[in-house]
């Protein structure tokens, strides 16, 4: 999708963030370790306020998907940055209402390029639950490479998945 921007968080997307996670909350529960029956609007501000600081300070880099209208429509970012290895975690989700459309597909291909324009980063994971069949498919869509099953690898709200690698390379 052409209309679809990703932008830096700003603290006042707080409640359209909570919006879109509390209307999603059914399928991230699944694959998301925040994502829980009880998840609050301070939670959320309370992460916005943590992300907006890392970003300034180039410790994470989290993104607002957005519409070219502005709705709220997911969230994409680079987290868990290693500097020595110039690797980061590269993660996505789109709201419920919005899934199917080719959004979390275009907003992992304009994160993919932003990460390799504006930092030193060579290499960006996505490390994806073997039966999350959407996010692997949009993995694989983007271009991602499949480097393997990591048995075990992932814990979500108690339950241990095997994990699809996938990755990205500057070239």
């Amino acid at each position: 999708m052409n209309d679809i921007r990703i932008r830096p968080y700003r603290l006042n997307d707080a409640p359209f963030a909570w919006q879109a996670a509390r209307e999603s909350l059914a399928e991230l529960q699944l694959w998301m370790p925040w994502a829980h029956p009880d998840y609050s609007i301070e939670e959320t501000k309370s992460w916005l306020t943590t992300q907006v600081q890392a970003f300034q300070q180039g410790t994470n880099f989290e993104f607002a998907i957005t519409s070219a209208t502005g709705e709220y429509l997911g969230g994409c970012g680079l987290n868990q940055i290693d500097a020595l290895n110039q690797r980061a975690n590269l993660g996505y989700w789109v709201r419920s209402s919005a899934t199917g459309k080719g959004i979390a597909t275009a907003a992992v291909r304009l994160l993919r390029e932003w990460g390799f324009a504006h930092t030193e980063l060579m290499r960006l994971e996505v490390l994806i639950a073997v039966s999350n069949t959407a996010s692997r498919r949009v993995a694989e869509k983007t271009g991602a490479a499949y480097e393997g099953t990591m048995r075990g690898r992932l814990r979500v709200h108690g339950t241990r998945y095997d994990a699809a690698m996938y990755a990205f390379l500057k070239v």
